[in-house]
């Protein structure tokens, strides 16, 4: 598993890197390929923030905890990981297709504030990925590991047009589909 550390607004020592790499590190059982572990420390509020995401064959596993020791906040990340990677692994085995997530997704992140215009509608950030086919069910189940409110695929029930899952705010989940 390759580690990235990210600090804010915190500075850990080797011991606290260490103790992470060994307790992130035994979630790689889990996994066939090489796995990408990014693990950022911070500081809000007099609480020890560590969040943890696991990036594995196109797969994003992503928890964030926060308790008054940065050990048990790690150690509270670990466990929730290895929850969230039991019980989805076994929904994919039963549910999901053969390979579903065999191709990687490339995710580019930039930065964009317009120096030109300064209006109510300036666009922050970027991100540009592979879209690729999938069901419904594959989506919501994605969109539910990185922790987002709505999720863009392709369709492969409806021969590849463009989708988006989302929650719904009375509970469930949403479809939306382009016409051609």
């Amino acid at each position: 598993m390759k580690f990235t550390f990210t600090e804010k607004k915190i500075s850990v020592g080797e011991d606290i890197r260490a103790y992470a790499e060994k307790k992130i590190g035994k979630l790689d059982k889990f996994f066939k390929r090489e796995s990408d572990a990014y693990v950022t420390f911070s500081i809000e509020k007099g609480r020890n923030i560590a969040e943890v995401t696991i990036h594995n064959n196109g797969m994003f596993y992503r928890v964030k905890e926060s308790t008054g020791d940065m050990h048990a906040s790690i150690d509270s990340a670990v466990a929730t990981i290895e929850r969230q990677i039991r019980k989805n692994k076994t929904r994919l085995e039963k549910r999901l297709r053969e390979g579903a997530f065999e191709k990687s997704i490339d995710i580019e992140t930039a930065d964009f504030v317009s120096d030109e215009e300064e209006n109510e509608f300036s666009i922050v950030r970027i991100k540009r990925f592979s879209i690729k086919p999938m069901t419904p069910e594959e989506a919501i189940l994605q969109m539910n590991l990185l922790g987002h409110e709505f999720f863009v695929f392709k369709n492969q029930n409806e021969d590849d047009v463009f989708s988006v899952v989302y929650k719904r705010t009375n509970g469930g989940y949403g479809l939306i589909e382009s016409d051609s």
